[in-house]
């Protein structure tokens, strides 16, 4: 697996070895020896999820506040994503800034966010499956998030606003200014 880092430091955009020929392709999706190696992070994955959406759809921009909060590894298995996460860690060079990563089922690519991040995404294509590993169980004691649209952040999900699908929870978070960061 190839790692790169982003313009914010601790976010890393993984490209496995995909090894293709007439019947398909194969590759290594996780492997924790080489991921510590070339990151220095020994993360111990407890739990995958997958989520299936249409387009337009936006998830995020979700967290969980310590001591749950969770890094996460995620891909798509279909279709594509603009993959976006928010630096929250009080103190960062970079807090409040954000990096975002085209992630298909073509590229393979994956995308590394520590804890200390929100973590959202937008559907691309007609339909994607998703994929993520996370370092923390789920606790919906500890859920957190701030508003897709919050105009501190300024994202651009690269789908028009009267296209966009929203969760009843995610259209009624809180504006970035309004949070208080537990990292």
């Amino acid at each position: 697996m190839e790692v790169r880092k982003t313009n914010i430091e601790g976010v890393y955009v993984i490209e496995p070895k995909v090894f293709g020929d007439n019947r398909g392709y194969f590759f290594e999706s996780f492997n924790a020896k080489d991921f510590a190696s070339k990151t220095g992070l020994n993360v111990n994955f407890v739990q995958d999820n997958e989520s299936k959406s249409c387009y337009g759809v936006v998830r995020g921009l979700h967290m969980q506040r310590p001591p749950y909060a969770q890094s996460k590894l995620v891909r798509v298995v279909k279709g594509s994503v603009l993959d976006v996460a928010v630096d929250l860690r009080t103190g960062s060079p970079t807090y409040g800034h954000y990096v975002a990563q085209e992630l298909t089922e073509d590229n393979h690519l994956q995308f590394f966010i520590p804890k200390g991040f929100a973590h959202g995404f937008s559907v691309l294509s007609d339909e994607v499956i998703f994929q993520y590993k996370c370092d923390e169980f789920y606790e919906p004691s500890s859920e957190d998030a701030i508003a897709w649209d919050d105009p501190t952040l300024n994202i651009d999900w690269q789908v028009p606003v009267d296209k966009i699908i929203l969760s009843e929870k995610d259209k009624h978070h809180q504006r970035f200014n309004e949070f208080i960061s537990p990292f």
